[in-house]
């Protein structure tokens, strides 16, 4: 059998609101690859956010394919015409937000362990083992048995990241993660999120975040309007950028 380096392929991704007026994807192609660190920029509004949420079909595509690990997931039957389980390919996206939504009544550790024993059939003391080596990765295993309340805002969005390692993903999506933090908080996140890459995870990062991109990324995605105006490894997209527009964006966020 054939092994193919592709995770994801987007094909032609379109999403239009308002009957077309306003196109918020406007034809976004480009392949993933397993081990891939993909870092997605752009001015608000370009599309970034709506393309990341496309790729677990958080927002459903007007038109185009999202083929992951060989099933297009857009369709909502499969090849065999047996019907998609959506939820099923979600378990292997594990997928970190803005904003960290975890369960405010849950400890930490009920935080991590209700997915992969609810979703996964995990044995609970498995996945609290699991779940107290992830939070020592990330410098919190004292925190195990602390509410959410009791954290601050970057110690709550580690969380979040070994959260959704829990569910051992193929693939992790971030939408911009640092954002809601304060400035302070921003590196301890951003180092959890670069020893992330060195093992090999496959990433797709939207961030405002231009030094994780240039350091931590192996492809930049410049995007606009919907569109991807520029690819190509982070010492192509900064230091030689070609698009007028990708000069222009950088010339406002790099000082």
């Amino acid at each position: 059998m054939e092994t193919s380096d592709k995770l994801i392929q987007v094909v032609d991704l379109k999403k239009h609101y308002n009957k077309g007026a306003i196109k918020a994807l406007d034809g976004v192609s480009v392949d993933i690859n397993k081990g891939d660190v993909m870092v997605i920029i752009g001015p608000s509004g370009s599309g970034k956010s709506t393309f990341l949420r496309s790729l677990n079909m958080l927002e459903v595509p007007t038109s185009g394919s999202i083929i992951f690990e060989g099933v297009d997931i857009t369709k909502k039957r499969d090849a065999s015409g047996k019907k998609l389980d959506i939820d099923l390919h979600r378990q292997k996206m594990g997928m970190v937000f803005q904003h960290f939504n975890l369960f405010p009544h849950k400890t930490i550790l009920q935080n991590m362990t209700v997915a992969p024993i609810k979703v996964k059939g995990v044995p609970q003391a498995e996945a609290e083992k699991k779940a107290k080596e992830l939070l020592e990765r990330v410098g919190l295993a004292d925190r195990a048995d602390a509410y959410p309340i009791q954290l601050s805002g970057g110690q709550k969005q580690r969380v979040a990241i070994v959260r959704a390692l829990a569910m051992e993903p193929d693939v992790m999506l971030f939408d911009e993660p640092t954002s809601a933090l304060d400035p302070e908080m921003v590196g301890e996140v951003l180092d959890v999120m670069k020893k992330l890459a060195k093992t090999g995870m496959t990433m797709v990062v939207v961030t405002h975040e231009m030094g994780f991109a240039k350091e931590v990324g192996n492809r930049v995605i410049f995007m606009d309007e919907g569109k991807i105006l520029e690819e190509g490894s982070p010492n192509d997209i900064f230091n030689r950028p070609q698009n007028p527009r990708l000069q222009d964006f950088l010339s406002k966020v790099l000082y």
